[in-house]
């Protein structure tokens, strides 16, 4: 069996929409039978809370794997549900203590990579929500994957950021994980009513080219609403418009992997 393909979702401007687009992406992907982990990266923990995860029900989570207290299979959180089964490894606010935990350790940007080796080839797919920076949490999720997902919100300020995300891509690339490739970028909280949404639509295609998805993720109220039920977009409204762009897109990912 081969391993499971392990994808960073990534951009240090918060409120584009990268958790829901990690937690919903892992779910229109199990959706299709396929197995898929998610690993929460973020110390808001929202990626765990939002596949119904409670945070005070779990006594161990990736901060305790970061400090070598217990293996990432031992944390590991199985999501039954009747859209496809999905397994999470929870994170919360101790997580942020990680990242300065791991300056004085040596190697400290692979920790990640080898933490999840072990289970790497029980999964079909890895989908790992970074936390909004670019620290080392976010390095370590880089240095771990085989591409990177973009999430980028149709707005005025969408390609300022991009640069230093793109330029810090390049340096994990060409120091740490030289195979390390931009997966695609995706437009999020697309909104038909505003102009202003295709022009920055053009701009991002007209330096992305084909790396941009077609699918673009709407506005759309269920998608802002599923978290506080603890539940993925999938399963709490499989008919709205962002449960059905999250499959488009899972159907686009998935044909990209041919």
């Amino acid at each position: 069996m081969g391993k499971g393909k392990i994808i960073a979702v990534a951009n240090q401007k918060g409120g584009v929409g990268k958790t829901t687009s990690s937690v919903s992406l892992a779910a229109a992907l199990a959706r299709r039978k396929k197995k898929v982990l998610l690993v929460d990266s973020d110390p808001q923990g929202n990626a765990t809370s939002g596949v119904g995860v409670r945070h005070r029900e779990i006594s161990s989570h990736l901060y305790h794997c970061y400090a070598e207290e217990i293996s990432l299979a031992e944390v590991l959180v199985v999501i039954p549900g009747k859209n496809g089964k999905l397994t999470v490894v929870p994170s919360s606010i101790d997580l942020a203590a990680a990242e300065m935990e791991l300056f004085p350790r040596k190697e400290r940007e692979y920790v990640l990579k080898k933490m999840l080796e072990p289970v790497q080839a029980d999964f079909d797919y890895i989908i790992i929500d970074c936390p909004p920076s670019l620290g080392l949490l976010t390095v370590n999720s880089l240095t771990a994957a085989d591409s990177v997902l973009i999430p980028m919100q149709c707005e005025y300020f969408a390609m300022e950021g991009l640069a230093q995300l793109i330029s810090t891509i390049r340096s994990v690339k060409k120091s740490l994980n030289k195979d390390l490739f931009i997966e695609g970028l995706l437009l999020t909280m697309f909104d038909k009513r505003n102009r202003l949404t295709f022009q920055v639509e053009e701009e991002i295609k007209k330096h992305f080219g084909d790396q941009v998805f077609k699918t673009v993720i709407p506005r759309n109220v269920r998608l802002s609403e599923c978290p506080s039920h603890g539940q993925t977009v999938i399963e709490y409204d499989v008919k709205s418009t962002g449960a059905q762009a999250y499959i488009k897109l899972a159907n686009e990912f998935l044909r990209r992997q041919k």
